[in-house]
């Protein structure tokens, strides 16, 4: 264990001496990783964030269902079990409460001020209805629950009409699934770039450690010996490079904040952006690592063997 561990620390030392004998060249390409996992940085902070706020706004979409005019109160609440069994089926944690025509035309009032016109007419024209509050429709499965439930409550006798209130939870949640879907195709994308720079970095060094490694190989060192700290350079770069792109996708959410605010404000509401959380930022770094990895090993596995066979 103690004769891997050295081995495994002489490795990490000689990438590092690596590092300091080509410092341009080594921050031009953690340069140019940066950039190519920014794009899919900053695409998943702001997925993120989107996917926070429809979770907050989407709590409780709700569905009214409003009785016919004629329908007696009695009539309205024998309604009840018969809408409570098909929301059922549908939303296991739904809720439905009935609603007065009296109770609706108090809220109306309040919120409107048009005591004095519903005092002329002398009636009470808004009928009776029932409120079903749901569990989230975040995702495209759960808002695609809303039609069959809306086509099932509209065919009950004595309902008038079904208004779903929360139509646009399934229009965010569309638009949610196609940012995931352009993140992801962006981050596969550029995680080949990534694969690709570190290839032909490795390949690079490869070409200048030409006589170094066939000296070692002439005294017996073993292939774990040499490509360890290939390996050990390109987990290097990729770690780097994904360093410095959460900084900087960090770095440019302050003045992002600071426009969306303003915007907000026209609202009368507040939002900002917030960066990954430091569990999320550990295991993009591990993903970033891994590319680089992975270019090493491809690149070794291509070139080391003719290099040093020629």
């Amino acid at each position: 264990m103690i004769a891997w561990l050295r081995h495994h620390m002489a490795a990490f030392a000689d990438a590092v001496q690596h590092i300091r004998r080509a410092k341009g060249s080594y921050c031009l390409n953690v340069l140019v990783i940066a950039v190519a996992l920014a794009l899919p940085f900053a695409g998943l902070t702001l997925t993120s964030n989107l996917q926070s706020v429809s979770g907050r706004i989407a709590v409780e979409p709700s569905i009214s269902v409003f009785l016919r005019t004629e329908t007696s109160r009695e009539q309205a609440l024998l309604l009840a079990p018969v809408l409570t069994k098909i929301v059922q089926q549908y939303a296991p944690a739904g809720r439905i409460a009935f609603v007065t025509r009296e109770v609706a035309l108090d809220a109306l009032q309040q919120k409107t001020g048009i005591a004095d016109t519903v005092a002329a007419l002398g009636i009470n024209p808004l009928p009776d209805a029932y409120l079903i509050t749901l569990d989230a429709l975040d995702t495209p499965t759960g808002a695609a629950r809303v039609d069959p439930l809306v086509a099932q409550l509209s065919a009950v006798p004595g309902v008038e009409q079904v208004q779903v209130d929360s139509a646009w939870v399934k229009r965010l949640a569309a638009m949610l699934e196609v940012l995931r879907l352009l993140v992801t195709l962006l981050a596969s994308t550029l995680a080949l770039v990534v694969v690709v720079v570190a290839f032909n970095t490795i390949r690079l060094q490869v070409m200048t450690q030409h006589a170094e490694i066939r000296v070692a190989r002439l005294v017996g060192a073993t292939d774990r010996f040499i490509y360890r700290p290939f390996y050990y350079f390109g987990a290097m770069l990729g770690t780097t490079a994904g360093a410095l792109a959460l900084g900087a996708v960090a770095l440019a959410l302050q003045p992002l904040n600071q426009a969306i605010a303003q915007f907000a404000k026209l609202y009368s509401t507040q939002f900002h952006l917030t960066a990954l959380s430091w569990q999320q930022s550990l295991l993009l770094l591990a993903a970033s690592a891994l590319l680089g990895l992975a270019g090493s090993a491809l690149s070794i596995r291509r070139h080391l063997a003719r290099s040093v066979g020629s």
